[in-house]
């Protein structure tokens, strides 16, 4: 079995980081942290020009024809350069629900426009309890004739203020089984009785609350089928899973790099800290955790690249991995750096709370294997 990446992969790799290594060094990522926006459109515009954007969408709908798997590769590589911005949100959550779900009008519109870095978008999808379970969806969208009204308030939306388009799900029929009855909507984020607030983050991250006053959307604005909605949601809690697998993945690597540099220059009592064994095997359980994200992560993405029956039993596997696996390296990464570590002048500490952050994006550890009790029919 071969495991390595094709050729076109590692070049992908190798120019992504040798492109964020130059563009999004880590005083870019602490500005972005303080920016209103929380990104540059400058920086924007030249990830659309190299392709990103574009890389995973069919080339009928502006894209350049990649595969899931690459654009997995890519993630890894803004992730170890914590990249900031709403990439995920524009190009994986909003971005493959229209890819799964839309019509070819709206594929040619909003995939068009994403691919050519003309458009940010995101998924609004949690309420009150920040939950990814249907029944805690209530966000309701009352049809009437040509258009629907949409009222309620969504939480912790990614990049929503400053998002062109948001794919809403919505409730829009009541029904004993909560699958049933939840639509999505194509919603112009500028529209009349839309209220944006940015949410205060330790990362920096621009989470936002959405209310929804009889925002007016569109028939025609309707992502899939009405009522049937859920379906597209799983499919897209799943890329988006492994997505952010992929962006702890690229992080975690980062972490385990930069400490054992500093392990193998740091002296203490006359020799490298790196050559005691108390820290040798914080290094061998860090190794070891880190290649099984990466195996993982891989695995789960070649599962819903080819739309494996276990897609979501592997993209659950991946994210309980790696969100404990992620905490656990930084956490490392700070104590073998000693105080210095946890200082504002360090970048540990960025990742630190990146990995805190992304350890409960799309559900935490003990939520996943619950998933994956429920899927092996424990």
């Amino acid at each position: 079995m071969n495991f390595e990446l094709g050729e076109e992969q590692v070049m992908l790799k190798t120019s992504a980081r040798e492109f964020l290594d130059k563009e999004c060094q880590k005083k870019h990522v602490r500005a972005m942290m303080d920016d209103e926006k929380g990104y540059s459109p400058e920086l924007w515009k030249k990830m659309a020009g190299l392709g990103w954007q574009a890389l995973a969408f069919p080339e009928q709908y502006g894209g350049i024809g990649s595969s899931y798997l690459d654009l997995i590769v890519l993630l890894e590589e803004m992730g170890r350069a914590l990249v900031p911005g709403p990439f995920l949100s524009t190009v994986v959550h909003a971005g493959r629900a229209i890819l799964n779900a839309g019509s070819e009008e709206q594929k040619k519109d909003y995939l068009t426009k994403i691919s050519n870095g003309d458009i940010v978008m995101t998924l609004a999808l949690t309420e009150e309890k920040g939950s990814i379970e249907p029944e805690d969806i209530h966000v309701k969208a009352t049809h009437h004739g040509d258009h629907y009204t949409i009222n309620g308030k969504k939480l912790f939306v990614p990049d929503a203020n400053v998002a062109d388009a948001m794919v809403v799900v919505a409730r829009t029929k009541d029904s004993a089984h909560k699958e049933d009855g939840i639509t999505l909507f194509l919603v112009d984020a500028k529209s009349k009785g839309i209220k944006t607030e940015v949410l205060k983050t330790m990362t920096g991250e621009k989470l936002c609350e959405v209310a929804f006053d009889n925002v007016s959307v569109p028939a025609a604005n309707v992502l899939g089928q009405v009522d049937k909605g859920w379906s597209v949601v799983k499919q897209v809690l799943e890329e988006a899973t492994v997505a952010e697998c992929a962006w702890m993945t690229g992080g975690a690597r980062w972490v385990i790099e930069t400490a054992l540099e500093y392990a193998k220059t740091r002296i203490q009592f006359g020799h490298p800290i790196g050559s005691f064994q108390a820290i040798q095997h914080k290094f061998a359980d860090m190794a070891v955790e880190v290649e099984g994200c990466t195996s993982m992560t891989y695995y789960a993405a070649w599962a819903v690249m080819e739309n494996d029956p276990n897609r979501a039993l592997a993209a659950s596997m991946a994210k309980a991995w790696c969100s404990d696996s992620y905490k656990h390296i930084t956490f490392e990464g700070v104590q073998i750096h000693g105080g210095i570590g946890f200082t504002w002048d360090h970048d540990m500490h960025l990742y630190f709370k990146r990995a805190k952050s992304s350890e409960v994006t799309f559900g935490d550890a003990a939520y996943h294997r619950e998933k994956v009790a429920q899927l092996i029919n424990m």
